[in-house]
């Protein structure tokens, strides 16, 4: 099976690459986020057309909203309201004969990394927070998809020192994504198939005049496995070349193939 994880940065204005990206790279799963969209004014019918017609969808306008799309019959889908917000987040399906997939938008926190002087960077902490609990009581053999918004590693990130006060890696944020990772033991795929201390990337801003070149990379999307499911991935890809197409998100895809 293979799964493909992507921040769309709006579904409706990139349906060109999400075709593209299917097409070329031939998901049996896509999970979604920001896709800035209403449940009901998603683009169902552009998904049934590429071949994906099994739809899970947890919209909101603005800069919220997740989907998973698949080629199979799932079997459940359900959501959790984290932080009691309404903030559509997450969305999770039940694979047929596999395990639950949770895909997941974690906020991006602001710009001031003080929870005293920036709500979102408090939403943002509380969110994780609430996601650790979760972990720690999780049960049955997950994966875990999503843009969580940190880059855990020093290797994460384009330079360690000058990021330490910038929102997505400072220590609080990394130290709170370390213990929600220990709570599940949640095995990192991404670094399974890249080890420290190589650089891995997954999102460039839009604010660099030659995004690739300059290179100011950081990993903020993430793909993990509970512990029964680590020896399932079999290969790992950060698709940067899709971070160049035409109109792109900021955020490039990322690829699992897991044999089930």
């Amino acid at each position: 099976m293979r799964i493909i994880t992507w921040n769309i940065n709006s579904v409706r204005a990139r349906l060109d690459i999400v075709r593209q990206l299917v097409e070329t790279y031939k998901p049996d799963v896509l999970c979604l986020q920001e896709i800035k969209v209403h449940t009901d004014m998603f683009p169902r019918g552009f998904f049934e057309e590429i071949g994906m017609p099994h739809l899970a969808i947890h919209g909101q306008k603005g800069h919220h909203g997740v989907a998973t799309a698949a080629k199979a019959p799932f079997d459940d889908s359900f959501h959790i309201d984290w932080c009691a917000m309404g903030d559509a987040r997450h969305i999770a399906i039940k694979l047929k004969e596999g395990p639950t997939l949770h895909n997941f938008y974690v906020p991006a926190g602001g710009d001031e990394p003080d929870p005293a002087l920036n709500d979102k960077f408090a939403h943002k902490l509380k969110f994780v927070e609430e996601m650790t609990a979760w972990s720690k009581e999780l049960k049955e053999p997950s994966i875990l998809v999503g843009d969580l918004n940190i880059a855990p590693y020093e290797d994460d990130v384009w330079d360690h020192k000058k990021l330490l006060k910038v929102v997505s890696h400072t220590p609080v944020e990394t130290d709170g994504m370390l213990a929600m990772m220990a709570a599940h033991d949640w095995v990192d795929v991404m670094r399974i198939f890249k080890p420290v201390p190589e650089k891995l990337y997954s999102w460039w801003s839009y604010r660099a005049r030659d995004w690739s070149l300059a290179d100011k990379g950081r990993r903020l999307d993430h793909v993990w496995v509970s512990p029964s499911l680590k020896d399932a991935p079999v290969h790992m890809e950060v698709l940067r070349d899709a971070r160049g197409w035409e109109k792109p998100s900021d955020h490039a895809p990322v690829l699992v193939d897991f044999k089930f």
